[in-house]
């Protein structure tokens, strides 16, 4: 088995690696070598998408990511959905489905002027957002938004009540690790780029808030 070596790979290099791997040589088993934790997370997630159980080894200061196909044939990875978990999540629904609404939250502060007021009003939202009810598909977190997403935010109750209820959290992986605060996520999954762009594409509407 042939190891794909992403280490020094920027974020979604990893995951579209291991997406053109699988989609050219169909392999029934796969092993990739990365070097952070937003990595490992990020391609063990697309791997598992695509119908692989992941095992993962730590090597020194990397990880040794190995997948086995469950299901045999490497035909069932041709069938299988070409996206990480926000193409699995968009198939699994019913034809008659709501409109799909993504949030894309860039900061954690609404608007410019006072950074005080600017927290207010993010609080404000992210709670009021309840009244779009079944339209609200995604939630996504980049740069200062993710800190929303971790122990100490001020609407982490907020939106763990969001992810029970159905809606995707996702936080960006990158921004965690750039912020050093991915150990203290406490809501959502960890994404990448590849997830987010995914997201914005099949999203029917995309609110974007920085």
């Amino acid at each position: 088995m042939k190891t794909l070596d992403a280490r020094g790979l920027a974020c979604p290099g990893p995951v579209l690696l291991a997406k053109k791997t699988l989609d050219d040589q169909r392999p029934e088993r796969l092993a990739m070598l990365v070097d952070n934790d937003a990595a490992r997370e990020n391609v063990g997630r697309f791997l598992a998408s695509r119908g692989f159980a992941v095992s993962v080894e730590r090597q020194g200061d990397d990880y040794l990511l190995s997948g086995l196909l469950q299901g045999g044939g490497g035909g069932d990875v041709a069938a299988a959905p070409t996206a990480t978990a926000t193409a699995t999540a968009v198939q699994a629904q019913p034809a008659a489905a709501p409109t799909r609404v993504v949030v894309l939250i860039g900061s954690d502060q609404l608007g410019r002027g006072d950074e005080q007021l600017g927290g207010k009003l993010m609080v404000s939202y992210l709670k009021t957002l309840k009244e779009m009810g079944p339209e609200l598909w995604q939630l996504i977190f980049v740069n200062g938004g993710v800190r929303l997403t971790l122990d100490d935010s001020p609407v982490l109750a907020e939106l763990q009540e969001y992810e029970r209820d159905g809606v995707i959290v996702l936080a960006c992986g990158t921004c965690l690790a750039h912020f050093a605060v991915s150990e203290r996520q406490r809501v959502g999954q960890s994404t990448n780029m590849l997830d987010i762009v995914t997201a914005t594409q099949l999203a029917d509407k995309v609110i974007a808030l920085s």
